[in-house]
């Protein structure tokens, strides 16, 4: 076994979510999304980086349709575990969304405020539509209210890594969601 992979593995207290239910629950949502979109509709999905982008490969080739894909990347975290609630924009889009069926795929919904900016940024852009899909969702810490029209699982107020959750950049590769040992990150809670 690769030594990078059991270091990471060792910070693992527990598995939330294995990678078959993943897979299952990412199939359910891409039958979900083709019920909803006509086949002949342009639809453009947009991953929220760096999180999200192993759940929308997995999401897209699921999808049976055809659909662009651009990306953004948006920052509320900084270095800790928790949301800052200062948002930014970090990377934009790269072509105009007039129109255009937008569908946010995100990895997870903490406090709901980085999805709320995103989302009137978006809509102010002239989309035809824009919904939004999330892989994980935290209901215990939202502190505002965003329209979630497709939610993989909820999940309690755990810090999570794995399958594009990261911890100070690292974990994303882990095949599966787990919760972070909590000795790993005690010393941001610390500051």
């Amino acid at each position: 076994m690769n030594k990078s992979i059991r270091k990471l593995e060792d910070d693992v207290d527990y598995v939330l979510i294995d990678e078959q239910r993943l897979q299952a629950r990412t199939e359910e949502i891409a039958h979900l999304m083709m019920a909803d979109y006509k086949t002949e509709e342009d639809l453009l999905l947009i991953c929220v980086l760096k999180g999200g982008y192993i759940f929308l490969a997995d999401l897209s080739r699921a999808l049976g349709r055809s659909h662009e894909i651009d990306f953004m990347a948006i920052s509320s975290y900084g270095a800790g575990t928790k949301s800052s609630g200062a948002v930014q924009i970090i990377m934009d889009l790269k072509s105009p969304i007039i129109d255009r069926n937008v569908l946010i795929i995100e990895d997870i919904i903490d406090s709901g405020r980085t999805l709320q900016y995103m989302r009137a940024s978006l809509l102010a852009r002239g989309p035809k539509s824009v919904r939004i899909c999330s892989l994980l969702s935290k209901p215990s810490r939202r502190e505002v209210d965003v329209p979630v029209d497709y939610t993989g699982f909820e999940i309690p107020d755990e810090f999570v890594v794995g399958y594009g959750l990261d911890f100070a950049e690292e974990y994303r590769n882990l095949p599966y969601i787990a919760v972070l040992k909590p000795e790993v990150f005690a010393h941001l809670n610390e500051e």
